[in-house]
């Protein structure tokens, strides 16, 4: 049993706490904060490190048993490579957007507990990463959710109470759909432990029934599905990104979306894909559960892919273009799944699910990069309306090219890690269709028109804000280039009103930094993620090979059995 496993968990949760109790002071909430900050990601490198490296390595999986209480009467927390890979962007992601916080969120926001609850998220992003059993992922995503739908809510406008109002009854219907999925699932196979579950379903002694199984499988898919923002679950995306903060937004694009995606990855391909199943239908074939889902991946991922790039071209503002394309890069996040899961050969569903993971990695930060990046501009220039913008290539050349460096990344522009990610993709259908397999010449096809799609919406993006005159809110803004904390000459209250302050735009609190260090803070921790995503392009290997454990780890059900459980036989015919 090690204790690395909770260090993450334990980070994040202390210094929660700890600022809950320091919150009446700004500048040591933002001090314990960003300590805690760094301390998470320490604890991730840790864990990281413990499990993953040497690359190239198979990985370790490493249990911690809560009490002493063995699995699976007891609660067990696991952190294997595919933990680790997922612990890695959210370490990444919430250290440069709790930066960012420290500089964006104003002394009265403080005082409203952000800090609090932005590291009760990151807690229940971590614990989704390392539960072991079905019943506590439900819990974590509710510690994650219930924390997102105050910060969505934060500058409580008319605007933002509608965002948040549609985003709560979604995801409140979702956790009672998913609760009353894991109480059948209990039901039928005597277990929630997630090792526990494959060995029943692996096990003939065992009489679970399978049908019942699948669709109550098919009913928790469609959970993962809304928290992932895959269509047709899609509409609280729009609204919900343009309502929070800026740095709220790009944990819950870069991380929280992706929680989703670890849900299906875990459960679909480690647990569920054990159980044997002969499938013969209609574009839908092989011999275990898994295969059932292969279709659903691909409908669902293509609709995402279209609906979200045809409405990112068609918005007016840079938030709006953000939101609808996340819609449409998750669904090429699921897209190389849909291959792996109807995918006979072994190769091909280890790198279907490599392509999924490094995908889901380089959007989550990638796009982090594009949000808070939207989110300096209208700090700075009061508005992110297409109309009003232009010229920001000249006026904000630091800012712009962080922009451009992560819609590069996501469009597959090389050295870009995006690059590599968007390959892989297509790899995945390359091969299967050159074996001939069910549905691969159709995902080449999607594939390539979600590349056109996301050039053409990036494209616009850059034309209408970054490129040609400045506009007239830029010209009012930021006058002269903009090379440092002085040369800004935006007004105040202008930028106080932009960033939507929680205290009605009083942004002169003595405890807040100037407006003008602040905004130039914030583009240097846009730069600063630009470098790591050059950094990660460039240092590619070292990605694919951590992506590529943690892809043989999720298929590796019998491995995972066996550290979670000790022995796979020695539970057989033992009901939790």
């Amino acid at each position: 049993m090690s204790t690395a496993v909770i260090a993450p968990l334990l980070v994040a949760l202390v210094t929660a706490i700890a600022t809950l109790l320091t919150r009446t002071n700004d500048t040591i909430n933002r001090g314990v904060s960003l300590l805690g900050g760094v301390g998470y990601f320490a604890a991730v490198a840790l864990l990281f490190q413990r499990i993953v490296l040497p690359l190239g390595s198979e990985g370790q999986t490493l249990v911690y048993q809560v009490s002493g209480w063995k699995a699976p009467f007891g609660i067990v927390l696991v952190a294997d490579p595919l933990s680790a890979f997922m612990l890695a962007l959210t370490a990444i992601v919430s250290l440069c957007a709790l930066t960012y916080s420290v500089l964006f969120v104003d002394g009265f926001g403080q005082r409203l507990s952000y800090h609090p609850l932005y590291h009760f998220m990151v807690v229940g992003v971590t614990g989704s990463f390392l539960t072991g059993d079905i019943f506590n992922l439900f819990v974590w995503f509710e510690v994650m959710l219930m924390s997102s739908y105050i910060l969505v809510l934060f500058y409580s406008g008319p605007e933002h109470t509608r965002a948040a109002l549609n985003y709560v009854v979604l995801n409140l219907l979702g956790s009672a759909v998913m609760l009353l999925a894991i109480g059948g699932l209990y039901a039928t196979t005597g277990t929630l432990n997630m090792a526990h579950l494959a060995q029943r379903l692996t096990d003939p002694t065992a009489h679970v029934a399978v049908a019942p199984s699948l669709g109550l499988a098919a009913v928790l898919f469609s959970v993962f599905a809304l928290k992932a923002g895959l269509v047709p679950f899609q509409f609280w995306v729009p609204a919900a990104y343009r309502a929070a903060p800026a740095p709220v937004t790009a944990m819950l694009a870069g991380v929280v979306k992706k929680v989703g995606v670890y849900a299906i990855v875990r459960l679909y391909f480690t647990v569920f894909a054990a159980a044997s199943l002969p499938v013969s239908l209609p574009f839908i074939s092989g011999n275990s559960m898994l295969a059932f889902f292969g279709p659903v991946f691909f409908i669902m991922a293509t609709a995402s892919i279209v609906v979200g790039g045809i409405g990112a071209i068609g918005r007016e503002d840079i938030d709006g273009l953000l939101a609808y394309s996340s819609i449409s890069q998750v669904g090429f996040i699921i897209l190389p799944l849909a291959v792996a899961a109807t995918a006979e050969s072994g190769a091909i569903q280890t790198l279907g699910v490599a392509a999924s993971l490094v995908y889901a990695f380089n959007h989550g930060l990638a796009k982090s990069l594009l949000f808070l990046a939207s989110g300096t501009i209208q700090e700075a220039v009061g508005t992110a309306r297409f109309d009003q913008l232009g010229g920001l290539a000249r006026r904000a050349p630091v800012l712009s090219a962080g922009f451009l460096l992560g819609a590069l990344t996501l469009i597959g522009v090389p050295p870009l890690s995006g690059f590599f990610g968007k390959l892989l993709v297509f790899q995945t259908a390359a091969d299967a269709f050159a074996l001939d397999a069910i549905g691969a010449a159709a995902a080449l096809i999607v594939a390539l028109v979600g590349a056109v799609l996301t050039i053409a919406y990036y494209t616009r993006a850059w034309n209408d804000a970054f490129w040609g005159a400045p506009g007239s809110a830029v010209e009012a803004a930021i006058p002269s280039r903009w090379t440092g904390p002085v040369s800004v000459e935006a007004d105040e209250s202008a930028v106080a009103d932009a960033g939507g302050r929680a205290d009605g735009g009083t942004a002169n609190n003595v405890s807040d930094p100037p407006a003008s260090f602040a905004l130039t803070g914030q583009v240097v921790v846009v730069a600063a993620l630009a470098v790591t995503v050059i950094a990660f392009g460039i240092g590619f290997d070292a990605v694919y090979q951590t992506a590529t454990t943690a892809a043989d780890a999720a298929l590796n059900t019998e491995g995972y059995m066996k550290a979670v459980l000790g022995s796979v036989g020695a539970l057989v015919g033992v009901v939790a």
